[in-house]
């Protein structure tokens, strides 16, 4: 991860630790996540539950809209929209890519894609992410 000084990287929370998530770049406005599908993570099909791809998705895209703000400033999710389009199952290797499209004052419009080791596409997102030009006082350093 860059680490410039102009900025401040989070490493990732508790819940995306929890579920094997993993952190593989941050900066200039991208993210790159992957994870390991296990048994923990399937649904009552047999496949890898949507909440692991949203999580996946909203993690990378985060990431990538953290990576375009300030040392000073902070964002949250306003709105995600996934298409599920391929079933994940469990040792897939699930990559997930994410970049700012546009950055604004107040909003970043992100995209984020994930795709298993062979490049399919297993899902992709857009969404909006809220910026405030300051961070919470429990992340101030």
């Amino acid at each position: 991860m860059p680490s410039d000084g102009s900025r401040s990287y989070p490493h990732l929370g508790p819940l995306q630790r929890s579920m094997g998530i993993e952190l593989e770049m941050m900066g200039d406005g991208r993210c790159a996540v992957y994870v390991e599908v296990t048994d923990a993570h399937l649904n009552k099909g047999g496949v890898a539950h949507g909440g692991l791809h949203a999580t996946l998705l909203d993690t990378a895209m985060g990431g990538a809209t953290v990576a375009a703000l300030s040392k000073e400033e902070w964002c949250a999710t306003a709105q995600l929209d996934i298409s599920y389009i391929e079933a994940a199952r469990v040792g897939t290797r699930l990559n997930c890519e994410a970049r700012v499209l546009r950055r604004g004052r107040g909003i970043a419009h992100v995209e984020g894609e994930i795709s298993d080791q062979e490049g399919s596409v297993i899902a992709k997102a857009r969404g909006t992410w809220g910026i405030w030009p300051s961070r919470p006082s429990h992340l101030k350093k």
